[in-house]
């Protein structure tokens, strides 16, 4: 069983010998700190684990076994921002529990997980606590020795830990009295990290996803690196079912696969092509769990919102099955999808391209001339379907036609966020005014997605011999919101246009 725990901390070093010989200074009356409580000192042995290229490192990961100390165990470190991290734990054993390598999948994939070097620390422990005897954060004073075949080297650090729910502008007090006493933040990250540098196995270094130069081709390499990584990053936290994770990663399969169509004068589509179709693949069998928590977040705020004298019936019971029952069917299947070997081989595949991309000739020609064609012929293809849609009358064909519009619109947008770094305002702003229309047809579709699931729901309840009222009366809001959502369509599309204008100059 794994226990999860957010870290914030921040670890210090002593800019001299000197300072080190004076040692930690006292932080009793530093911010709300009272006192400062010896816990005596305890001795830790860990072993890190990685591939043998370092992908772990690379991306900021630690993965250790660790004896000794009140939480002897694996512990897995995912980056959530500086200073800030997860700590995923799991009792000690043998192997690397496969509940920490399954978070690691999208990194690992096929690579073995190796010992890279041990750590040997003397960990000092402090409490500081405030003036009810709460404790505001541990300190811990460690005296470090690396290992890492015939490399040594030996330092010694100090590390604030916050308890939980502390502030951390307690952090910068204590920073503020530490620079004082001849003590710096330290340049790594993480032990890990310093150890590696100072025994000479210092991990690659990422490469910079700024354009190396101002070409189509650079641009557009350097967004697809983004959401490869983005794909990448949020693997884990779909697994750990972190909110948004899902959506988040989804978004990146789309970004990917409609960067492959609108830059198809850049990238060859034939190398591309395969890809996006994986890519798509991957975005259906996440987009049913997505699918299911939007539809499920929307009925029951719709339900909220009711008068209590419009709620007849066990509604709440009733709509809490229909979710149970869908939401552990598309959980499993987006689960068993990043368990699979085809989404191992997408991964692989996706690398592969971006090492070596199928560039074309358009992709020598400087951004500022090539970028503005690709996103106006997505914003012309968006055009195409809004106008088309608003043509046919109200109903299903309407419903269907505004859905593709919806379709392209997220298109429009992505080509046109992807632009910002080499065409600056007027595509940020086009991006802004396609992402308002954008929002306006998911609502609508939405809608149009509820209204079918409260039809079922109602036709469930009628069977259980419920009243089926209170569906009714959804099903109705829900036609409303999407009549309304069409009569602002024409004024938020017509937005738009000027922007477009503006892009082409």
């Amino acid at each position: 069983m794994a226990d999860t725990k957010r870290e914030i901390e921040r670890k210090f070093e002593f800019r001299s010998d000197k300072a080190g010989r004076r040692g930690v200074p006292d932080l009793t009356g530093t911010a709300a700190i009272a006192a400062v409580t010896d816990q005596g000192t305890v001795d830790l042995d860990a072993v890190y684990y990685d591939t043998p290229d370092q992908r772990l490192a690379s991306d900021g990961l630690t993965l250790r076994r660790r004896i000794g100390g009140k939480d002897a165990g694996w512990h897995l470190k995912l980056p959530v921002a500086p200073g800030v991290r997860d700590e995923i734990a799991t009792p000690l054993s043998d192997t690397v529990p496969p509940a920490l390598t399954s978070l690691l999948r999208s990194r690992l994939r096929d690579a073995p997980l190796e010992p890279q070097v041990r750590l040997l620390s003397s960990r000092k422990v402090s409490h500081l606590l405030d003036a009810d005897g709460a404790l505001l954060a541990e300190l811990s004073t460690d005296a470090v020795r690396a290992e890492r075949l015939d490399a040594t080297a030996a330092w010694t650090e100090v590390e604030v830990e916050l308890a939980d729910g502390i502030d951390p502008e307690l952090l910068d007090a204590v920073e503020k009295t530490f620079r004082k006493a001849g003590l710096r933040v330290s340049d790594a990250p993480s032990k890990l990290a310093r150890a590696l540098t100072e025994t000479g196995a210092e991990p690659p270094a990422r490469p910079d996803p700024a354009p190396a130069d101002g070409t189509t081709g650079a641009y557009v390499l350097s967004y697809l690196r983004e959401q490869r990584d983005t794909l990448i990053a949020q693997d884990p936290a779909v697994r750990r079912d972190l909110p948004d994770s899902v959506h988040q990663m989804r978004v990146a399969t789309r970004r990917l696969r409609s960067a492959f169509k609108t830059y198809r004068r850049v990238l060859d589509p034939a190398e591309t092509g395969p890809v996006g179709e994986e890519l798509r693949w991957l975005a259906a069998e996440l987009g049913v769990d997505r699918d299911q928590e939007v539809l499920m977040e929307r009925i029951r705020t719709r339900l909220g919102e009711l008068p209590r004298t419009l709620r007849l019936g066990p509604v709440g019971g009733r709509l809490k099955i229909w979710n149970t029952t869908r939401r552990t069917g598309s959980r499993r299947a987006a689960l068993a999808a990043l368990d699979g070997r085809r989404y191992v081989a997408l991964l692989n595949d996706l690398d592969a391209l971006l090492a070596d991309p199928p560039l074309l000739e358009a992709a020598g020609r400087p951004a500022e001339a090539a970028l503005p064609a690709a996103v106006l012929h997505d914003y012309g293809r968006l055009a195409d379907r809004v106008e088309g849609a608003l043509a046919v009358d109200p109903g299903p064909e309407r419903d269907l036609a505004l859905h593709e519009a919806r379709k392209a619109a997220k298109r429009a947008r992505y080509a046109a966020e992807a632009a910002v770094p080499a065409l600056g305002k007027p595509a940020r702003r086009l991006a802004k005014a396609v992402k308002e229309v954008q929002s306006l047809l998911g609502d609508h579709q939405d809608g149009v997605v509820a209204r079918e699931a409260l039809r079922g729901l109602a036709v469930q309840a009628a069977g259980a011999g419920e009243s089926a009222f209170t569906w009714g009366v959804l099903y109705a809001h829900e036609e409303e919101i999407s009549a309304r959502r069409e009569r602002e369509l024409p004024q938020v599309w017509a937005a738009t246009t000027a922007r477009a204008a503006a892009l082409r100059g």
